[in-house]
C-alpha cells in the first residue's frame, strides 16, 4: 500500500500526476504485464519454475493479502466506474465530481481504479467531501499513472484481483459513460447479484441517454428471447443527477427490504429457468 501525498483540496493549476513504479513496469521496459504472462498459453517444459503457474500463485496470493490488509478498515463504501478518456471540462466529469462529492458527505468512502478521466473524478468529489478517497490501479502494457486525488492508493498485476477488491469492499456501485472496462465491471456486478453470489448490492447507471441503446437490447432482444428475465431489468437504476444518484444509494441501502425483494425475484427466475432445463 501507499500513501499519497495530499494536494491542495482545489488546485489553480493541472497537478503533477503521482508515478505509479510498481505498474508502469511493464510499460517502461516492453516486458509483458502480469496478466499476459498468466493468460498465455506455455508448455511447462518450456520455462523455469519461476515462470510458470503453480509460482505465480504466490504472487496472486500477495496482492490478495495486501489488498485485504490495505482495505481492511474500508466499511461503507461506493465504486464509481466510468471511463478513463473524460476531460475535466466535459459535463460528465463535473457530474462524478459532484455526486462523489454527494455520497462522500452522506458518509461513503469513495473507491475508484485510480486513474484518469471518470476515475480522477469519483477520487476528487471525495477529497472536496473530506471523504476517504481509494484508487485501486492496474498494470497495463501502457504507463498509468495514479490521480492526484487518491488517498490511500492499491497496485495491483492482475485483473481479477483489481475486481474482487472493487467489489468486496463496495455497498454498490455507480457507473457513468464509459468503455468495455466499464461494461465489463457492470455486467459482472449484475451476474453477481443475479446468482446471489453479493446482497443488498444498488447498482447505479448514470446518464440515461447514454445507456439508452444499451437497455433497449437487453429489453428488445435479450429478454424477448429468454436469455434474462424481467426481474434482471430491475437490479439496477438510471439516473440523470447527482442528486437522484445518491438517493438511488441511499434508498436502496436504507429500505433493505425492497433491495432484497427484487434481487431475490431475479433468483428465482434464474432458478425456474434451471428447473426447465433439466
Amino acid at each position: 500500500m501507499t500513501i499519497a501525498p495530499e494536494p491542495d483540496p482545489l488546485p489553480a493549476v493541472a497537478m503533477q500526476v503521482r508515478e505509479a513504479p510498481a505498474i508502469n513496469r511493464a510499460a517502461h521496459t516492453g516486458r509483458p504485464t502480469e496478466d499476459e504472462k498468466l493468460l498465455e498459453h506455455v508448455r511447462p517444459d518450456r520455462v523455469d519454475f519461476t515462470q510458470t503457474d503453480p509460482w505465480r500463485v504466490l504472487r496472486i496470493t500477495g496482492e490478495f493479502v495486501e489488498g485485504f490488509d490495505a482495505l481492511a478498515d474500508v466499511t461503507r463504501a461506493i465504486t464509481i466506474f466510468g471511463s478513463a478518456r473524460v476531460a475535466p471540462e466535459d459535463p460528465v466529469y463535473q457530474a462524478a465530481v459532484q455526486t462523489a462529492r454527494l455520497l462522500g458527505e452522506a458518509g461513503f468512502a469513495i473507491i475508484t481504479g485510480g486513474g484518469p478521466g471518470i476515475m480522477e473524478a469519483g477520487n476528487r468529489g471525495a477529497r472536496e467531501a473530506g471523504a476517504q478517497s481509494i484508487g485501486l490501479n492496474i498494470e497495463l502494457p501502457f504507463e498509468q499513472h495514479i490521480n492526484p486525488y487518491v488517498d490511500i492508493a492499491v497496485e495491483f498485476r492482475y485483473f481479477f484481483v483489481r475486481k474482487t477488491m472493487l467489489v468486496k469492499y463496495a455497498s454498490g456501485f455507480v457507473i457513468f459513460p464509459g468503455g468495455f472496462g466499464t461494461l465489463d465491471e457492470l455486467f459482472e456486478a449484475l451476474t453477481l447479484i443475479q446468482t446471489g453470489k453479493i446482497k443488498n448490492f444498488p447498482i447505479v447507471l448514470f446518464g440515461s441517454s447514454y445507456w439508452r441503446g444499451l437497455l433497449d437490447w437487453l429489453r428488445d432482444t435479450l429478454l424477448q428471447q429468454g436469455k434474462i428475465c424481467p426481474g434482471d431489468l430491475a437490479l439496477f437504476t438510471v439516473c440523470d443527477t447527482p442528486e437522484e444518484a445518491r438517493d438511488a444509494i441511499l434508498r436502496a441501502l436504507t429500505d433493505t427490504q425492497g433491495q432484497r425483494e427484487k434481487e431475490e425475484a431475479s433468483h428465482r427466475e434464474l432458478r425456474q429457468a434451471y428447473q426447465r432445463d433439466r
